[in-house]
C-alpha cells in the first residue's frame, strides 16, 4: 500500500504551533551541578625498623629494636642451639601506632564554658 505524503503546509502550521507552545512555558530552571566530594587524606602510617627472628617456617618468634641487634643475634643463636631449627634475624617494618593524649580536666572545663 502507498502512504500518504504529508503536505509541507501542514507541517509548517504544526512546527510554528510547537514554536509558539514553546514560547509561551516558563523558561526551565538549570539543574544544579552536584559537588564533588573531597577525598578524606589519609595521613601515612609511620613505620619503624626492628630486627625480628624468625623460624624456618617463616613465623616471628622474636622482636628487638633496631639498635639491639647484637641481643638479637645472641638470641637467634641460643635458638639455633637448642635444636629447634635454624633461626634467622631479619629487618622488619611495623607500623607505629601512637596513643592518643588524655584530655586533662582543664581543658574539659574550658570546653564547656
Amino acid at each position: 500500500m502507498a502512504r500518504k505524503t504529508a503536505s509541507r503546509l501542514d507541517k509548517r502550521r504544526e512546527a510554528e504551533a510547537a514554536e509558539a507552545m514553546e514560547a509561551e512555558a516558563p523558561p526551565k530552571k538549570k539543574k544544579k551541578k552536584a559537588s564533588k566530594r573531597k577525598k578524606k587524606v589519609v595521613a601515612e602510617a609511620r613505620m619503624k625498623l626492628f630486627w625480628g627472628i624468625f623460624s624456618p617456617s617463616m613465623k616471628r618468634v622474636a622482636l628487638f629494636d633496631f639498635n639491639q641487634k647484637k641481643q638479637a643475634q645472641k638470641r637467634c643463636d641460643e635458638l639455633t642451639a637448642k635444636g629447634k631449627g635454624d633461626h634467622f634475624v631479619m629487618k622488619v617494618k611495623d607500623e607505629i601506632t601512637e596513643p592518643l593524649p588524655e584530655p586533662d580536666a582543664d581543658t574539659e572545663e574550658a570546653a564547656k564554658k
